[in-house]
């Protein structure tokens, strides 16, 4: 999937070597335009609707492939539609992609602290040393929890593509022919992903929670969900600004844990996957051409 200024694009390739597209055109409603424009604010607002365009995608995709595996398998997900497929239809595919990044970022937030707490309750008092515990913890669990899923051959081919649309926007912005040899000669890790907001996410989290004091485990826990918005607004308006230092010699070292988690949510794409990612981001470009002629 390649987002312009206008219009989101994913493509799919079939069976048959032809390639499907999906074309989401930007919706701005002006209140959420209004909300992007306030610092620490931006970031929750970016994040919800990243995943809500993320889950819409994702679901054409795999619509796409599921058409192609013959009527018989159709008939029978048609008879009997699993929970997944009865929520998606109940809530909206857009809905479904939101409560997923809420309760994935709910998981993670509150599932170190509880580790900690139970491990080093005692150990000691000082309560920056327990917030750096949880924070490594947080990272360990994550790093793990990609890990393993990436041993998937669903998810690996995702990270696949995942590297493939790296390499592409990289060869564009090096301002070379978007071939399948110039785009494979690119690196799969870059600046601007979301993998890097993760990790910013747990480092600014440990900042944050090191400037209150808590009592006891049910306040910590408290603590972590009331300041979970803060933590996402800080952590995008830090990765904005380590996005801007990125050619500096010293400063471009600040983007580098975002860039090593990439090793994990990123995979070395073969040719045909980055013939795709260039059909997407070709077709993107189409149609932001498309609609700012038609507004002229």
């Amino acid at each position: 999937m390649f987002a312009g200024k206008n219009v989101h694009v994913t493509a799919v390739r079939k069976k048959d070597g032809s390639l499907d597209y999906l074309e989401v055109p930007k919706k701005e409603i002006p209140w959420v335009q209004a909300l992007k424009k306030i610092p620490f604010v931006r970031g929750i607002v970016g994040i919800i609707e990243s995943s809500a365009k993320g889950a819409q995608h994702l679901n054409f995709s795999a619509e796409s492939f599921a058409e192609q595996e013959g009527d018989n398998e159709k008939s029978k997900a048609e008879e009997k539609p699993g929970i997944f497929s009865n929520i998606s239809m109940i809530l909206g595919v857009a809905v479904v992609g939101v409560i997923s990044f809420l309760f994935g970022k709910f998981v993670f937030t509150l599932v170190p602290a509880v580790i900690e707490q139970f491990l080093f309750q005692n150990a000691f008092s000082n309560q920056f040393l327990h917030n750096l515990i949880e924070g490594v913890i947080k990272i360990i669990l994550l790093v793990g929890y990609i890990y393993f899923i990436s041993l998937t051959p669903m998810i690996r081919r995702l990270f696949q593509y995942h590297g493939a649309e790296h390499k592409v926007i990289s060869a564009y912005e090096a301002g070379v022919e978007l071939t399948v040899a110039n785009v494979q000669k690119f690196n799969t890790l870059h600046y601007r992903c979301g993998s890097s907001f993760i990790v910013f996410t747990v480092i600014i989290g440990v900042v944050i929670y090191s400037f209150l004091h808590y009592d006891g485990y049910v306040e910590r826990i408290l603590q972590r969900l009331l300041l979970l918005p803060v933590v996402i607004g800080v952590s995008y308006e830090v990765l904005r600004f380590t996005n801007s230092l990125r050619e500096v010699p010293v400063l471009r070292y600040l983007g580098y844990p975002g860039l090593w988690l990439q090793l994990l949510t990123t995979k070395e794409p073969e040719d045909h996957q980055v013939e795709v990612s260039i059909a997407s981001f070709n077709r993107m470009r189409e149609a932001e051409k498309r609609i700012t002629e038609g507004r002229a």
